[in-house]
């Protein structure tokens, strides 16, 4: 199997010694070496993979790495596809968190690597190139967004879907409908005040018919929204005192890490104390909520992937529990929800190369995805079943950040409200927040 990374124009080869030299930083590197390593006489059927290794959101990217490792561990003797063994070569791009850098590798990638499937780690960057695949013919899956935000602004018909793109993440609708139903199980006045990002996510999220307002009303709450605010804001005081002044006891949103210190120092310095914190993004990851210090504590969010999740790698075999603690041996770090998705992007795209039995033949792949129902570990990613063209629709739960028994870490994620996905199971009670 073969990797690159051409977003610093790495294009030699690597030497055996070097390869073994380079391969233990590979996990924590923000860009990938070239790996050369299938055997000439194999077809290699070339897979781009676009993801945030730096910007905004690169921390969603922080897994990348190790599973670029794993998956060319596994699949260093090549794939059988129709009686054919192919070498697997990945082509990964750094879109640096940017909808305008997306744009740019993923002409990069079409026009000069000419991959045969392309991965895009961020829902945003699928978005920005969707397209020019689609214009191109070449086969596309993205993840790591509501897939609304990816869908709609693109004007989406669910009837007709798109040629050659497809996407399979969770709902924005879905995420409402279990934050609410994590609140039910506090007294709380049933007060919501709202902020978010202005970016696919966030509009996502905060849209009126399909977003986090229908699903906080519907569920009896009343909703102070504040509205989008830019990605460069590092003053949260309208929003704050707004929230202040109406007496609400739960802020709800979608923000990133640096959002979120920003605007959670800023609110306690204004003596604003709810009793619940519920923010998508931003409080996805352990250093999000241990950077708070012991304002962490309580802390509240989404759950895409937890190494509890009761499935299995069609690539590797290894259960989520397996797959985290491989991580966590190799990095050092404390897993990290996209860690799952990611490998499950490998996952359908493997599986989409393999039943497509030619997977030179981009029709025949983008068919493939489109007939696709697979058992990844972050359960099953259903093209073939879903009611929405070119969509597969993941579930989800709501969970909340709890000091660690584990002296390593800060802060474990329990999940507390697994009414949108009863097949994981709820392992803590939501606790109010502390000052």
């Amino acid at each position: 199997m073969s990797v690159k990374d051409h977003s610093n124009n790495v294009n030699s080869a690597l030497n055996r010694r070097q390869l073994i030299k380079r391969a233990g930083g590979m996990a924590a590197a923000m860009s990938l070496p070239v790996f050369n390593v299938a055997r000439a006489a194999q077809d290699t059927v070339r897979i781009g993979f676009i993801v945030p290794l730096s910007g905004i959101r690169a921390s969603f990217g922080a897994s990348t790495s190790f599973n670029i490792d794993l998956v060319r561990d596994a699949l260093k003797g090549g794939i059988d596809i129709n009686g054919k063994k192919y070498g697997v070569e990945i082509i990964v791009k750094d879109n640096q968190s940017s909808p305008t850098r997306s744009l740019q590798v993923g002409n990069e990638l079409i026009l000069n690597d000419r991959p045969d499937l392309i991965l895009v780690s961020d829902a945003e960057g699928g978005t920005a190139i969707a397209n020019i695949a689609d214009a191109r013919g070449v086969p596309q899956i993205s993840s790591q967004g509501p897939w609304q935000g990816w869908a709609f602004q693109r004007h989406y018909d669910p009837a007709k879907g798109f040629p050659f793109t497809f996407h399979f993440f969770w709902g924005a609708d879905e995420l409402g409908k279990a934050y609410a139903h994590m609140w039910d199980t506090m007294a709380t006045n049933k007060k919501v005040g709202t902020f978010y990002a202005d970016n696919d996510g966030g509009r996502a999220m905060s849209n009126p018919q399909f977003g986090f307002p229908a699903a906080f009303k519907a569920a009896g709450y009343d909703v102070l929204d504040t509205g989008l605010f830019r990605l460069d804001t590092d003053d949260f005081s309208t929003q704050i005192t707004a929230f202040k002044n109406a007496g609400v006891d739960i802020i709800a949103g979608h923000a990133y890490e640096n959002h979120l210190a920003t605007f959670w120092n800023q609110a306690i310095q204004a003596g604003f104390k709810p009793k619940i914190c519920t923010i998508a993004a931003g409080l996805l990851f352990p250093t999000s909520v241990a950077n708070l210090g012991a304002r962490g504590n309580g802390m509240s969010t989404e759950v895409w992937w937890t190494p509890s999740f009761p499935y299995k790698s069609s690539i590797t075999g290894q259960t989520a529990h397996e797959i985290a603690n491989a991580y966590i041996a190799t990095t050092g770090k404390q897993w990290i929800q996209p860690l799952g998705y990611d490998h499950a992007l490998f996952e359908v795209g493997i599986s989409a190369l393999k039943a497509s039995s030619n997977p030179k033949d981009k029709v025949a792949v983008r068919n493939a995805i489109a007939a696709l129902s697979a058992d990844t570990v972050v359960g099953k990613v259903d093209f073939k079943g879903s009611p929405l063209k070119n969509v597969a629709v993941t579930h989800i739960a709501a969970g909340q950040w709890q000091k660690s028994t584990d002296p390593k870490y800060p802060y474990d994620l329990k999940i507390v409200d697994n009414s949108t996905n009863p097949s994981l199971v709820v392992d803590g009670k939501l606790q109010p927040l502390t000052f």
